[in-house]
C-alpha cells in the first residue's frame, strides 16, 4: 500500500524530504547534529544523568560511545558545582569502522558526531587492543596511547559446572565431533559457513550458543540445515550463566570464529576468543587481521580465508585429524594468566589510581 511505502521511507529516511533534512542538520550543526539525527541518545541522558549526579562520584567510567556523552555532561555539571570528577572512557568499538547497529542512514553519523563532541572531556581512555589504541590516539589527537584492558573472562569466578553439559544439551556422546559458536547471531559473523560445511564433514555436529535464538538469521540457518539434510546435526542453544561459560564450552572439540572482513573485526580480540582459550579449545578463526595473527603466533588453532567454504572445511579437518598440538599450545605458548580478568583488572585499577589516587578504606561514602 502507498501508506506502507511512505511509512517505510520515513522510518528509513529514504525519501527526498528525509534526505534533505539529514543533509541540512549536518551542515547547520556539524557534530552537534546528533541531537536531531538520533534523539534516542537523549534518552540515555534522561535515564542515567540524574542518577549519576545523585551518586556524586569521584570518577565516572563511561562504557563505549553512547555513554560517553552521559559521562561527559555529568563531569561538566559537577565542575559547575565546584567538584572535580574524572572521566574514564572505555572504548569497545572503533566507531568509524563499525557495522551500524541500526539500518537508519542517520544513525552512524549521529554516533560519530556525538563521540567527537565529547571525546575531549575524557581524562583517560582505555580500549580492547593495541591496534584500536593507536587508531584512537590518531583520530582524537590524544596526548598518550590509551591503556589496553582486554575483554577476558573472570576465570576466578568461571568454574561453575552447568546443570547440563554442552553435549548433553545437544543429545550427543563424548566421541561425536562437535564445533561450537558462542555469541550474538549476526550475519556478518558468518555462522552460516558452519552449516554449509556439515555435508562435507560426516558425523560433525554444530552448536550455536546464541543470545537471540528467535532472530530471523538463526531461523534461516535452521531452514538451510534442513535443506542440506543436516538438521539433526545443528543445535541452537541459549546462553548459560557467565560463571558456567568456560566449562560449558570445554565439551566441544573446537571453537569457531567465522567473522567476515569488516573494520572492527580486523582490529579486535573479541570476548569469545578468550572464552574459547580458557576452555582450551582449538580455535578455527577467519583471517581477520588481529585475531588470526594471534592464532598463528600461539599455534592454538587454524586460520581460514573468510567466507571460503572449502578453506574452512580444510581447517576443521586438520584439527579433527590431530587436535593435540593445538591443545598443547595452551600449556606452552598461550598466556592464559595474562588473559584473565584478575590481570586486566590490575591494569584498570592503575588507571583509576593515576586519576584519583588509592581509595581511602575508611571512607564509606559513594565512590
Amino acid at each position: 500500500r502507498l501508506t506502507d511505502r511512505l511509512d517505510k521511507r520515513r522510518s528509513e529516511a529514504t525519501g527526498l524530504p528525509e534526505k534533505l533534512a539529514g543533509t541540512a542538520w549536518k551542515r547547520l550543526l556539524g557534530d552537534r547534529a546528533w541531537r536531531r539525527l538520533d534523539p534516542a541518545l537523549w534518552d540515555l541522558e534522561l535515564a542515567f544523568g540524574p542518577v549519576v549526579d545523585e551518586l556524586r562520584p569521584d570518577l565516572i567510567h563511561a562504557n563505549d560511545f553512547q555513554m560517553l556523552g552521559v559521562g561527559a555532561r555529568a563531569k561538566l555539571r559537577a565542575a559547575a558545582a565546584g567538584r572535580d570528577v574524572k572521566l574514564v572512557w572505555d572504548v569497545h568499538e572503533y566507531l568509524p569502522q563499525m557495522h551500524p547497529w541500526k539500518r537508519h542512514p542517520w544513525w552512524h553519523s549521529a554516533q560519530i558526531g556525538h563521540e567527537r563532541e565529547f571525546a575531549p572531556y575524557a581524562d583517560s581512555v582505555v580500549t580492547v587492543s593495541d591496534t584500536v589504541a593507536a587508531l584512537l590516539k590518531d583520530r582524537h589527537g590524544l596526548a598518550e596511547l590509551p591503556d589496553v584492558v582486554m575483554n577476558v573472562p573472570d576465570v576466578a569466578d568461571a568454574d561453575e559446572a552447568p546443570a547440563q553439559g554442552l553435549r548433553e544439551r545437544c543429545g550427543i556422546d563424548d566421541v561425536t565431533p562437535l564445533m561450537v559458536y558462542s555469541g550474538a547471531p549476526l550475519e556478518q559473523r558468518g555462522l552460516h559457513i558452519m552449516v554449509e560445511a556439515l555435508p562435507s564433514l560426516p558425523g560433525m555436529h554444530a552448536a550455536f550458543i546464541v543470545s537471540k535464538p528467535h532472530w530471523s538469521y538463526v531461523k534461516r540457518l535452521e531452514r538451510r540445515a534442513a535443506e542440506l539434510g543436516v538438521a539433526d546435526r545443528v543445535h541452537v542453544l541459549t546462553y548459560v550463566p557467565h560463571r558456567q561459560v568456560v566449562r560449558f564450552l570445554a565439551d566441544a572439540d573446537m571453537g569457531v570464529i567465522p567473522i567476515h572482513h569488516w573494520g572492527n573485526h580486523e582490529i579486535s580480540l573479541i570476548t569469545k576468543f578468550f572464552e574459547y582459550s580458557h576452555a582450551r579449545l582449538p580455535v578455527v578463526c577467519s583471517d581477520v587481521e588481529t585475531m588470526s595473527a594471534m592464532v598463528r603466533e600461539t599455534g592454538q588453532g587454524e586460520v581460514f580465508r573468510a567466507e571460503d567454504l572449502q578453506d574452512f572445511i580444510g581447517a576443521v579437518e586438520r584439527i579433527l585429524t590431530d587436535p593435540e598440538p593445538y591443545r598443547r599450545a595452551y600449556g606452552e605458548r598461550v598466556p592464559l594468566d595474562e588473559w584473565s580478568w584478575k590481570r586486566q583488572a590490575e591494569r584498570l585499577t592503575k588507571v583509576y589510581e593515576r586519576l584519583i589516587g588509592r581509595p581511602d578504606k575508611t571512607n564509606t561514602g559513594a565512590q
